[in-house]
């Protein structure tokens, strides 16, 4: 992907408990947009904080030149699974906790920074994303895109569930196992790295698959090149009344499975791209983001 060139149209997105100090910055970003004539998108919670219009996140990823992220992680988890196929920039500014995938920690430094943004000093970082497709009965049901993972789990029963998994049709494993994380490089320091999952660095062409709690100590997660197709399908039946297998997106989105139901995961066509002006080196985001190695 090249950078814009031009940037006219802006997306401002924040998390939903943007405290006085956040909200004093992006009233400072929106009056720099608007001192240079950029066009502003805003999305819900940037609306309802500078009393503007609401835009969707879908219409945004499709329209904006730029977004700027005012909030954690999961504020650009909830921008990523909105991906159009025109790629947008996304500059992230951490005021949420770890703030692994945002760029600007220093937040006293934003306003700066959204300038240098506007002026292209900025570096690409793309990032790969999962399509992740649920088929019922032979047809396709639900489609979703992951930037981190996708998971299967019990649901709403703390009992062990079967999967069958294939790799390009191709039989792979039987298992049991309290679920699966199936992640992107860019997600392997997330649920993965929690369930003993490895590190895998984000220029890798990758899908990190990581059982939760196998039944058999012979099972170990293992990293597959993302060129291939997954195939997951339920092999537990729901024997009691609410009672269910859940597949959850980023975190954040759950949608029940059925007995027979098959996840197919791939890499999208579509990606997820950063604009970054920080130089931080992988390594050391991982020192000093999760604490690695201390």
């Amino acid at each position: 992907m090249k950078k814009p060139s031009t940037v006219k149209v802006v997306g401002l997105v924040t998390n939903a408990h943007l405290e006085r100090p956040g909200l004093t910055i992006l009233k400072k970003i929106e009056r720099l947009l608007k001192q240079k004539k950029i066009e502003i998108l805003y999305q819900k919670n940037a609306a309802i904080y500078l009393k503007k219009t609401e835009t969707s996140p879908a219409n945004i990823m499709r329209e904006a030149d730029l977004v700027i992220s005012l909030g954690g992680d999961g504020t650009i988890l909830k921008l990523a699974r909105y991906t159009s196929d025109k790629t947008v920039p996304i500059f992230g500014i951490n005021f949420g906790n770890v703030g692994f995938l945002t760029d600007l920690q220093d937040t006293s430094k934003a306003v700066a920074a959204v300038q240098k943004v506007l002026n292209k000093k900025y570096v690409l970082d793309d990032r790969d994303l999962l399509r992740v497709t649920v088929y019922r009965n032979g047809e396709k049901h639900e489609t979703f895109l992951a930037l981190n993972e996708a998971v299967i789990n019990q649901g709403s029963f703390a009992r062990l569930i079967e999967l069958d998994a294939e790799i390009n049709q191709r039989r792979m494993i039987h298992f049991k196992t309290d679920g699966v994380i199936v992640a992107t490089p860019t997600g392997s320091t997330g649920h993965s790295l929690s369930a003993g999952g490895p590190i895998v660095h984000p220029r890798l062409n990758a899908l990190i698959i990581t059982p939760i709690c196998p039944a058999t100590l012979s099972i170990r997660p293992i990293v597959v090149p993302n060129s291939r197709q997954l195939t997951l399908t339920v092999q537990t039946q729901r024997k009691y009344r609410d009672t269910f297998v859940a597949l959850t997106i980023d975190g954040q989105i759950t949608t029940r499975l059925e007995y027979g139901d098959q996840i197919k995961i791939r890499r999208s066509s579509r990606h997820f791209v950063f604009a970054r002006i920080v130089n931080t080196k992988y390594y050391r985001m991982l020192r000093d983001r999760l604490g690695w190695g201390d």
